[in-house]
């Protein structure tokens, strides 16, 4: 089978792209993959020193890699208002967003919002913040949103009777929560944008088992045992960023695709479209989960742009 690679990519040069948590695993191997073809890549992290850190490194390899450090705590909903002005003071247009940061089964913890902070981290800032930047990606030819999920969306569902653990927190049920909202947003996006004749579409992606720094939060036995089955059931962050760079770079994308590993069980390989839960796909839980995400970060999509047909 003749799969999709980074060296079939064209080169982009002139694009410029914003990669969430592009200091560390897969969101800066997916920087580097980018700016290898030419993109220039607004590295948007919460910690300004690991991004330096992490900026120098791919120029080490990269010389002429155009990258650009900009301040944003997936977390917060201010600090993701913040950066979207930020960013529209400094470009008038923007053709990739990749929604990639994130956090893996935390302890509890409650943002300054008030939402469970993997749900807040992984989706309602991304929620946001593509939403704030919808006006510059409108202004690209044929822009992209690219929105890391997760083979864990598998393993749970949407509770809207306790979505910020109101009432109780499982750590893994919460990461399985939070990676199928970014999914089912995914979907959801790229309808509504189509729907209203937006030059732009939204893609789903995952990593497989990719060995990078979010599995320190995993179960201590599970951590104990790692080094042992990581190098059967996992493959590097660098192979786990190909289906987000395909997301990215693929001209033969017609959007809303989902693209994982081609390996058994998704586990790792090459990137290839795949299949998700049928949970991702339900109707009615991606229209109540857009209309209370709209709630909780107080912002509505398309309020003022023209629409070409009404909101589904």
């Amino acid at each position: 089978m003749n799969f999709w690679s980074l060296n079939k990519a064209k080169k982009k040069e002139g694009k410029i792209a914003i990669v969430t948590g592009a200091n560390a695993g897969i969101g800066y191997e997916t920087t580097k993959g980018l700016a290898s073809v030419g993109i220039e890549v607004i590295m948007a992290c919460r910690d300004l020193q690991k991004a330096e850190n992490a900026k120098q490194k791919i120029l080490k390899s990269l010389p002429e890699a155009k990258l650009k450090l900009m301040e944003i705590d997936l977390a917060s909903l201010t600090s993701v208002h913040a950066f979207a002005e930020n960013f529209k003071a400094q470009y008038d247009k923007l053709d990739i967003l990749v929604n990639n940061a994130g956090v893996m089964m935390t302890p509890l913890q409650k943002t300054e919002d008030g939402l469970e902070l993997q749900m807040a981290t992984n989706y309602f800032g991304h929620f946001l913040l593509t939403g704030l930047l919808i006006p510059v990606l409108e202004k690209s030819f044929r822009s992209r949103v690219v929105s890391l999920s997760s083979l864990a969306h598998r393993w749970g569902d949407i509770h809207f009777d306790n979505l910020n653990a109101e009432k109780s927190y499982d750590k893994r049920q919460f990461y399985a929560q939070s990676k199928l909202a970014c999914l089912i947003f995914a979907y959801h996006l790229d309808k509504k944008l189509v729907k209203k004749g937006f030059d732009m579409h939204s893609y789903a992606t995952h990593p497989g088992i990719s060995n990078t720094n979010l599995m320190r939060n995993l179960p201590k036995w599970l951590r104990f045992l790692s080094p042992l089955l990581m190098p059967i059931f996992s493959q590097s962050a660098e192979k786990g960023a190909l289906p987000i760079l395909r997301a990215c770079l693929d001209d033969t994308l017609n959007g809303g695709e989902y693209i994982g590993p081609s390996g058994t069980k998704q586990y790792k390989g090459h990137p290839v479209i795949v299949d998700s839960d049928y949970n991702s796909k339900d109707k009615y839980k991606a229209k109540k989960l857009w209309k209370v995400s709209e709630e909780l970060v107080n912002f509505n999509y398309f309020k003022n742009t023209d629409t070409k047909a009404q909101a589904s």
